[in-house]
Formats: C-alpha cells, structure tokens, sequence
C-alpha cells in the first residue's frame, strides 16, 4: 500500500480511512465519520478514535474536526 511507506505510524484501520479520505477528498469537503464507517465497514466510534491519528499525523490531507451533528464532520482538504 502506497500509504504505509509515506506514513509508516499508522494502523491498519488508520491507513484504511486515509486511503478513504484520500480517494475522496478531491471531490468532497466534509465527512461525517458515521459515512465513512459504513463505506470501511468500521462503527463512527473506531472512525472519531482513528482520525485523531491522521489529524496529527504527516500526511497530505489536513484534516480538522468541523462539527457534530448526529456523528462527527471532518473538514478534509488536500
């Protein structure tokens, strides 16, 4: 996975929802870590504890916590 070399701290299922975010962030801004679940089969719960990771990580995407409605929205830009 191209991801793990240029991100070599992160898990399994954090590399997942960087790919995720990463296959989707050039058309959509926000994401709602309930939607993001249900596409990487993950609960809202394993995505919010996850994204903390990418949020402080090194990587392309600068990821911010936007708001709660329901389930967190990142705000996901590249």
């Amino acid at each position: 996975m191209a991801a793990s070399s240029a991100t070599p701290d992160l898990s399994r299922k954090q590399h997942q929802i960087l790919e995720y975010l990463r296959e989707h962030a050039g058309t959509r801004t926000y994401f709602k870590s309930r939607l993001i679940g249900e596409a990487l089969d993950l609960s809202a719960k394993e995505v919010g504890t996850n994204m903390t990771a990418i949020q402080n990580g090194e990587c392309s995407l600068s990821v911010e916590k936007w708001g709660y409605s329901y389930s967190t929205t990142w705000k996901v830009t590249a």
